[in-house]
């Protein structure tokens, strides 16, 4: 599955808003330096998922706010 997501970091709280079944807005506590508020999304994806999925990892836009992730089994 292939998710496309707009992240706001730096924000007061964590929330995950579903736009459409592709597409979300994720706001992040982390500030977006050292691979930090990366590594928050991905924990917070697999929160998010419950676990259902094994791998998530983020295949476009490390360092951008615009980031394309695969979710896979």
């Amino acid at each position: 599955m292939i998710l496309k997501i707009k992240v706001k970091p730096n924000s007061e709280n964590q929330s995950i808003i579903k736009i459409s079944d592709t597409e979300y807005k994720i706001h992040l506590k982390s500030f977006p330096e050292d691979n930090k508020a990366n590594i928050e999304l991905l924990k917070l994806l697999k929160k998010y998922f419950k676990e259902k999925y094994e791998n998530i990892n983020v295949i476009k836009g490390l360092k951008s706010k615009d980031k394309i992730v695969e979710i896979k089994n």
